[in-house]
């Protein structure tokens, strides 16, 4: 299998997917493609038929979308914690990863992802904390609910894999969070594959000025 992804400092999708496979050690190969370059979209619409990232190449056929990808990986792979196995919890985990999938537009457009910088704390925005307190509070029931250490309890699921880039997002922005939240994130940042991700958008040097704001670079390992 060939998973193609974009830019590891700044593809928030392209995370999610690879998270979970690496996590669960499902084998793939990884291949990045340099984002808003000629070069990306001449090969990302020979693999993906939404020109998007990330994509899935596998014997059954292309997928191309995250939440999609995870699904596949849990149905396909026994050792892929994909759910909960309780139906009413993996319902509201489901409703948890949807939420992540299809709103947060304003997290997402006034924090982008950016792995490799420590950046300002944003300026004030009633739309933007409504959806910051909303993330927390996801995350606060969950796994006051589940006992943690993850979302929905021991393992981490497709839920968690949603919720990372707003893990480096949160961090990187330095947004104010409760204890839970903050041992939350920070046992998420401990995890093996998130430190291999922030590796490797350590070590590309490419820049996507619309993606960058002004901020310190944040040393690697960390201090």
């Amino acid at each position: 299998m060939q998973l193609t992804i974009g830019n590891y400092n700044y593809s928030s999708w392209s995370l999610r997917a690879w998270l979970l496979l690496h996590h669960y050690n499902v084998p793939f190969e990884t291949n990045c493609l340099a984002m808003n370059t000629d070069a990306f979209y001449r090969e990302i619409a020979a693999l993906s038929p939404t020109r998007q990232v990330p994509c899935l190449a596998t014997d059954q056929g292309t997928l191309w979308d995250s939440l999609a990808i995870c699904e596949w990986a849990a149905e396909t792979f026994a050792q892929v914690k994909g759910w909960p196995a309780d139906a009413a919890t993996r319902a509201q985990a489901r409703c948890v990863a949807a939420e992540m999938h299809s709103g947060f537009t304003e997290v997402r457009s006034r924090l982008p992802m950016n792995v490799r910088r420590l950046c300002p704390v944003p300026g004030e925005n009633a739309k933007l904390a409504a959806e910051i307190e909303r993330i927390q509070t996801i995350w606060r029931e969950a796994i006051q609910t589940h006992g943690g250490p993850f979302l929905f309890g021991a393992e981490l699921s497709i839920a968690d894999a949603m919720y990372a880039p707003v893990v480096f997002r949160f961090t990187r922005y330095q947004i104010d969070m409760d204890a839970v939240c903050r041992a939350y994130c920070d046992h998420m940042l401990a995890l093996p594959v998130m430190q291999e991700w922030r590796r490797l958008a350590e070590a590309e040097t490419e820049v996507i000025e619309v993606s960058e704001v002004a901020g310190e670079r944040l040393p690697y390992p960390p201090a």
